[in-house]
This record gives C-alpha cells, structure tokens and sequence, in this order.
C-alpha cells in the first residue's frame, strides 16, 4: 500500500493516482498486455494496483479494473470495497463497471473514454449499445432462461441459511 503526504488534496491525489494508472497501463504495453492500468485507494491510501492480463492469462475478465479490485479485496481482506475509489486508465467497460458497482466502490475516476479506447481498436462501444439499446432476441448471443420449477432452490437454500452474510 502506498500512502500520500498530509495536507494534500483530494483532487492533487486523483491526479497523482490517474498518472500511476496510465504509466501501469503504458507499461503493461511495454511488457507485450493491454493498455490498461487501474488502482483502489481509500482515504489517502493505495491498497492495490492491476493492469490488464486478458491475454497473459487467458482470462477474459482480466481487466486492470477487475484485477485491481480483486488484488483490493484481498489486501483489505474484504468484499465489499465501500469507502474506495476506482481509479482506472480508460472508462470502464460494461464488465468492470458492473463489477465496481457490485464491489460498492464509492467512485470510478477515469481518464480516456470508450471512444479514445475504440479508436485504439478496443470497441467496448458495442457492449454499451447492446445493453442499451437492443432487446434480447436482437444480441449476437443468445440470452434465454429456462424456466425450471425448482430454479429458486439455491436462492431457499441461502434464505433458510442462519448464518449467512449478507452482501
């Protein structure tokens, strides 16, 4: 975890922690991933970095955004990182903006939007407009439930469970 020097403002450290997410992104691409850097903080701390490994590991969700959050997760040894800021090189896609807001981050600060990242050959655009704009049946996969009777059988096995933690 790295931490900042007193009496400096928020907005001076979102400007030191954007820089750090672009050089991580930069730097990724130096060393042959993606362009994409991000990092938690909380209060004047940061407690964890990612960049992106899509392609390193062979792990579709391996944004920075993702990686950050879960290297955060286990640093604070929690699920839940309410009280963070997300801070990330690039506008976070569909995955990692619903992964952020499932980790309850407080904030997402980001620097180049999903146009400069289309541009770049990272379309995300399309994920956006489907969520957006397209009903189901016109999606380039299919998204269909199949409605068995006992479908609700984990969610009664977890509303019968005494001793479960809620999130």
């Amino acid at each position: 975890m790295t931490t900042h020097t007193q009496g400096t403002s928020i907005r001076d450290l979102e400007r030191a922690w954007m820089d750090e997410a672009i050089r991580l992104a930069t730097d990724n691409v130096t060393n042959g991933g993606g362009p994409f850097g991000a990092l938690v903080a909380k209060e004047d701390v940061v407690v964890a970095i990612g960049h992106n490994q899509v392609t390193a590991t062979l792990d579709p969700t391996a944004h920075a955004e993702v990686s950050a959050m879960r290297a955060a997760c286990r640093q604070l040894d929690v699920f839940s990182l309410e009280g963070c800021v997300l801070i990330t090189s690039c506008e976070p896609c569909p995955m990692c903006l619903s992964s952020a807001l499932w980790a309850r981050v407080d904030r997402i600060v980001y620097a180049a939007d999903r146009h400069d990242a289309a541009v770049a050959g990272f379309d995300d655009r399309k994920f956006y407009d489907l969520f957006e704009k397209k009903p189901k049946s016109m999606w380039p996969t299919r998204v269909e439930q199949l409605d068995l009777p006992h479908r609700t059988a984990p969610f009664d096995a977890w509303l019968a469970k005494s001793d479960r933690i809620a999130y």
